[in-house]
């Protein structure tokens, strides 16, 4: 069977004040390209599918119109909540859904729900487990001690009374123990929330949700499927994909191909002079590192005229790329302290001071040390 693991929408999500709406129907209908392509059994999307508890409404709307699309080709699709949605929105409606192959993970009771598809070679079962915190697991598990996320997933799987002897398919939105993670990602990480990637064991595949970077944990069916778009800076080195899975007869390695995303805008990191940045010009969404040793009044807002998705404005200098060595203690102890800032400033901007800007720097130390 062939199926496709999404995850981390992030549907109406915001960057630097702004919308990302169109750049997420311009992905999803890049997806929806690849999905007709494919031809998938099924679809997974491992949680966030919004970016706040409460969407704006084109975010609705778009994910509306997108589970729309799927169920009119007739393809089943399994959704749980992450830690950006609200499960009890994510639940609503779950049953009247079911009949259309639109599947969402209703709110977590002691039981995840289960699913079963089959193929030529039987019977495959996908068990659909929400974010679990250890607090809510408690409820459900009284008489267990449950300290921490990786506890409360591991009771969570105890009690779905898996049969090895079958398929099964977990979609589970968790951060698992070594993930790599990015400044994008809510709440923390590691500590009681880490999930060691062993829990997942008895699948057969693990779709994960959580983390924005496709990766694979411990083995390559325990998957990230991350973000269809960079979602902050920290990002801007990540490749984005869609990944297709391949499961054959019990027992089989999962085959898993990463398909390439092509963003309506990318984001990335510019660097060089005001003057060579402003030579350019982009609607990606940029942040833009200048190598100038004096400050540009009122830079961002003239790049913006360049640059409409400008991020941020950072300035570099050599002080900043490697550290200063002086080696020469002698010349050092000798040095006037005008000599020693000149050295310095010239060390960290690497061109030496104006004419001006000496003649400012011998006043100021002419009446600090007299």
């Amino acid at each position: 069977m062939k199926f496709i693991h999404l995850a981390d929408l992030h549907l109406g999500r915001r960057i630097c004040g702004f919308s990302l709406i169109e750049d997420q129907r311009y992905i999803l209908g890049q997806i929806t390209e690849m999905i007709a392509e494919e031809n998938p059994d099924f679809i997974l999307i491992a949680g966030d599918v919004y970016d706040k508890l409460s969407p704006p409404v084109e975010a609705v709307t778009l994910l509306d119109d997108f589970l729309t699309d799927l169920s009119r080709r007739g393809i089943e699709t399994f959704i749980i909540a992450g830690n950006h949605d609200s499960p009890e929105r994510i639940a609503f409606g779950a049953s009247l859904m079911n009949q259309s192959g639109i599947h969402f993970s209703p709110l977590y009771n002691g039981s995840a729900e289960r699913f079963t598809v089959t193929d030529e070679f039987g019977e495959a079962d996908i068990y659909l487990l929400p974010y679990l915190r250890a607090a809510e697991a408690r409820r459900f598990f009284p008489e267990e001690a449950i300290p921490d996320c990786a506890a409360a997933v591991r009771a969570a799987i105890g009690a779905m009374d898996i049969d090895s002897s079958r398929r099964n398919i977990i979609v589970s939105h968790q951060f698992i123990d070594g993930g790599e993670t990015s400044d994008s990602e809510r709440s923390a990480v590691g500590g009681t929330d880490g999930v060691p990637a062993e829990v997942y064991s008895d699948f057969d595949y693990a779709a994960l949700g959580h983390l924005h970077k496709p990766q694979a944990m411990a083995r390559s069916s325990i998957r990230y499927g991350g973000t269809p778009l960079k979602y902050s800076i920290s990002e801007a080195e990540q490749p984005k994909c869609l990944t297709v899975c391949e499961l054959g007869e019990k027992g089989s390695t999962v085959k898993v191909t990463l398909r390439d995303l092509k963003p309506l805008r990318d984001m990335r990191v510019i660097e060089g002079s005001f003057s060579e940045v402003m030579g350019d010009g982009s609607d990606d969404f940029v942040l833009v590192q200048l190598t100038d040793t004096e400050r540009v009044p009122d830079a961002q807002k003239k790049l913006r005229a360049v640059y409409p998705h400008i991020m941020g404005v950072k300035y570099i200098n050599e002080l900043q790329r490697a550290p200063i060595e002086i080696s020469e203690e002698s010349a050092v102890a000798a040095a006037s302290p005008f000599e020693l800032f000149e050295g310095f400033f010239s060390k960290a901007n690497g061109k030496d001071m104006t004419d001006d800007q000496r003649e400012y720097m011998q006043k100021m130390i002419e009446r600090i040390w007299g």
